[in-house]
């Protein structure tokens, strides 16, 4: 796990390309590679690299040089493969001068050039400078576990780097907001396709290479979750079968020279995984878990369950709303963009707690996604069918009975977000009702300038992309699809971001790549059974957790940020959403803010909403007016 950042400078550039610039750029991001440093330089490229060192600490060191000194390489992740990859090339005659994966990397590339990450098994973002070609290839692992982002210039010259803020650091880009992207944001959480909130920088898309060569970039897919025939096996038998191959996804993932443990939430995910990991160490695990101290909001007696089941060594800690709110600007700056998730918070915090004791961590990241965990799915599912038996004159008469109930009640809520009164179209079904500030909210949130920058723009154009392109079958798989390919880039994001701004490196097993496409081939009963989500993964593991686990519903790791805003930091609002700074910007209407933040006042869930425009001001003062995070100040009551 480490820091990434490179400049390759065009033939037709003016640019001098120096230590001090390339070096500027690399240690930008010096908190993903505390323990060594490393650069490659010459007058065309610069290739930096910060080390957090996890396999073979001794060696390893990067760049890593091809033995005639013509192939440059530098890289962030692990190769889980790396072990069986290394035997098979030395019993070929290769001869390794380290143990390290990147030389397994190296000798790959030397083999089969571009085709190489079609080798690996793991999260990876690697970059090689070929000489005796004059090109550079950058890739992105499957999933986009690790990131990649990228700057092009106009007149060639290709900027990239782990994080967002490397590129800016070389003065070169010059940071403003891409407005074309904030619908999305407003609507997605974060950005859902390629692009980011600043103009002119990109991120590599999962399962992609970029190649450059003479000022010009040729971006390629390697890889595609595809859905094929269905496993027609017994139950028992496909059961079984995905068990096994978790265990060994989690088993693959313990390779590592130092410390590990496991992040803890209390959830099925993280005890799955715990669990699996009791069958293959002798010591105990280290589990790390957090909470807040609101009992809605901590999940600590279900983490403690398994901890005392399997024995670990754990650790918890609970985050006071002052220590939650003060260190959101760091966060924000850590996460380049605005933070999609208040989890992302709790998630730094143990961390943070998890790096006093451990540099690798493992994480339940991915199963939601690719075994329907979400109540989403089965939602949308029930409102497509429903909405196939509801004319539209009923829609009619419902939506008008409905706005005779109490605006705040729960059943108001509840029925409006059905296609008893919503058309049955999934746009509308599945994003739409799901979003944090709906398409067709955003006109009246918006300034009359910034509505007519965006207009046209479709907040859900890389989401519907994916739905068009997918081969699953069936609703549910392309609602799979769907998410795999844009809002759990998000959070993988916020897992490699927050955990590296601690120094230490999380793992996600329910994302090897084998364990997905096995999945992919369930039958949909396997994945969600009537209510019952991740019905696969439960019965996998009822022989190995408790059955107050097992039938768990998913919380999602809730943060009481609504309840807050609504009391002692109140004055957050008044500050980041509807003081003078954000509205001057002239982004959003004065009078739609007051009215949302008036709303959740008098008991309107608005909770998520003033998170998303806090979080967007902050970052803005941070990125666009050049303010230091330690210099905003978090006003309470």
């Amino acid at each position: 796990m480490c820091g990434i950042s490179g400049i390759v400078i065009s033939p037709r550039s003016s640019i001098r390309l120096d230590r001090a610039l390339a070096e500027r750029m690399r240690d930008s991001i010096a908190h993903r590679g505390p323990d060594g440093v490393g650069l490659f330089l010459n007058d065309r490229v610069a290739l930096g690299h910060r080390r957090l060192a996890i396999v073979d600490v001794e060696h390893g060191a990067q760049p890593m040089a091809s033995d005639d000194g013509q192939i440059q390489l530098i890289y962030n992740g692990e190769v889980f493969n790396h072990p069986e990859l290394s035997r098979k090339l030395q019993a070929e005659g290769v001869r390794y001068h380290t143990h390290c994966d990147t030389e397994t990397i190296l000798r790959l590339y030397e083999r089969h050039g571009a085709e190489l990450p079609t080798h690996l098994r793991g999260m990876f973002a690697i970059a090689i400078w070929d000489a005796r070609k004059e090109s550079l290839l950058l890739v992105r692992d499957r999933f986009g576990v690790k990131p990649v982002y990228y700057a092009h210039l106009e007149d060639g010259t290709l900027l990239f780097a782990s994080e967002i803020k490397a590129i800016l650091a070389t003065g070169l880009v010059r940071a403003s907001m891409n407005a074309a992207v904030l619908p999305d944001v407003l609507a997605n959480h974060a950005p859902s396709g390629n692009d980011t909130l600043f103009a002119g920088i990109k991120r590599l898309p999962a399962g992609h290479t970029l190649t450059w060569r003479d000022g010009r970039i040729q971006i390629a897919e390697y890889w595609d979750l595809h859905y094929g025939p269905t496993d027609e096996r017994s139950e028992r038998d496909i059961i079984e079968d995905y068990k096994a191959r978790f265990i060994n996804a989690v088993r693959m993932r313990l390779m590592a020279d130092v410390p590990l443990g496991m992040f803890l939430s209390g959830g099925i995910d993280s005890a799955a995984i715990t669990a699996a990991m009791s069958t293959l160490v002798t010591d105990p695990i280290k589990t790390f878990s957090v909470a807040f101290a609101e009992r809605e909001a901590n999940e600590l007696v279900y983490a403690r369950m398994i901890a005392d089941r399997y024995k670990t060594d754990h650790h918890e800690i609970v985050v006071s709303p002052s220590d939650f709110w003060n260190a959101v600007p760091s966060l924000v700056w850590h996460e380049d963009e605005p933070m999609a998730h208040p989890s992302s918070v709790a998630l730094n915090f143990v961390s943070r707690l998890a790096s006093k004791h451990v540099k690798v961590v493992l994480t339940g990241e991915g199963s939601d996604e690719t075994l329907a965990g979400y109540n989403r799915y089965r939602v949308t599912i029930f409102n497509r069918r429903l909405g196939a038996f509801v004319p539209a004159p009923m829609r009619a008469l419902a939506a008008s009975a409905i706005g005779t109930l109490p605006a705040g009640s729960r059943m108001r809520q509840r029925v409006s977000r059905t296609s008893l009164v919503l058309p049955s179209d999934l746009t509308t079904l599945y994003f739409d009702n799901f979003a944090v500030f709906p398409r067709k909210e955003q006109p009246g949130l918006l300034s009359a300038s910034m509505r007519e920058r965006v207009a046209g723009v479709d907040p859900y154009l890389a989401a519907q992309g994916a739905l068009d392109r997918t081969d699953a079958r069936n609703l549910l798989d392309q609602l799979l699809y769907a998410d795999t390919k844009t809002y759990l880039h998000e959070l993988l994001m916020k897992q490699d971001q927050m955990s590296m701004a601690a120094s230490i490196e999380s793992r996600v097993p329910f994302l090897d790549h084998p364990l997905v496409e096995f999945a992919s081939t369930l039958p949909t009963r396997l994945k969600l059974r009537g209510w019952t989500t991740k019905y696969v993964l439960r019965q996998a593991m009822k022989d190995m957790l408790p059955p107050e686990i097992l039938s768990r519903k998913k919380m999602g790791f809730p943060v009481p940020v609504g309840p807050w805003l609504r009391g002692a930091w109140q004055p957050l609002v008044d500050e980041f959403v509807l003081g003078d700074r954000l509205a001057q910007r002239g982004i959003f209407d004065p009078g739609a803010l007051s009215a949302l933040a008036a709303a959740h006042q008098a008991g309107a869930n608005n909770g998520q909403r003033l998170w998303s425009l806090i979080n967007f001001e902050i970052w803005q003062r941070i990125f666009m007016d050049g303010e230091a995070p330690a210099d905003i100040h978090m006003p309470a009551a």
